[in-house]
């Protein structure tokens, strides 16, 4: 690495859908992104730390201890965080994660990065085959970009598309009612890639962490 090159690192936060579950390439949409980056002549380091099943809960209750070794002090270190669709699966007749819990650890999650220092980027939950488990989304992910917007930390709301999407809709059928392979995958990359060049842009121009 040389002086000219900023040493940026990027943790990736979330559930099975950050991890690529379903994706033969093992590169889901935050390795996409972050081969799309190296593309552009813009190499950074990134850490995916997307965990199957977790909630909004499980990611709060372990981001920082898992970030902070992974960004140290004097790189440009920043968050991508993305869950919501464990939170809204019926357990015993009730969504894992109650949706005002939701929201409180959406807003726990944004006040610690601030206090941390290290920008974020929130990428919305995708939708599943399930139509009645992506109602129950849908309302959390309107309630995210709220919480969001208080926060002034980017959102990108992709359940919309994805459910009107043919690609996304037939892999995310043909697979395990939940997570796409590759093909989907790109649709994913493709909606979240404008908001993540700008977050990124700005992040290479920002400071180092102190």
């Amino acid at each position: 690495m040389t002086s000219q090159t900023p040493d940026v690192r990027i943790c990736f936060v979330g559930d099975s859908f950050v991890a690529g579950a379903g994706d033969a390439q093992h590169l889901g949409w935050a390795g996409r992104l972050a081969a799309d980056s190296h593309t552009d002549g813009h190499p950074l380091t990134s850490y995916n730390l997307g965990v199957r099943r977790d909630t909004s809960s499980d990611v709060l209750a372990r981001w920082r201890t898992e970030c902070t070794p992974r960004l140290p002090a004097g790189c440009r270190a920043a968050v991508v965080f993305s869950f919501g669709v464990n939170d809204t699966t019926l357990e015993d007749g009730a969504p894992r994660t109650a949706p005002d819990a939701s929201l409180a650890n959406l807003h726990a999650l944004l006040e610690q990065a601030h206090s941390t220092g290290w920008p974020v980027l929130v990428a919305g939950p995708p939708a599943i085959h399930d139509e009645e488990q992506n109602e129950r989304t849908a309302a959390v992910d309107t309630a995210f970009a709220r919480v969001c917007a208080q926060h002034q930390t980017p959102y990108v709301s992709v359940l919309p598309a994805l459910r009107a999407h043919p690609v996304w809709r037939r892999q995310v059928r043909e697979g395990d009612g939940a997570h796409p392979g590759a093909e989907g995958y790109q649709v994913l990359t493709a909606l979240l890639l404008p908001t993540w060049q700008t977050w990124l842009t700005s992040l290479r121009s920002a400071s180092p962490h102190p």
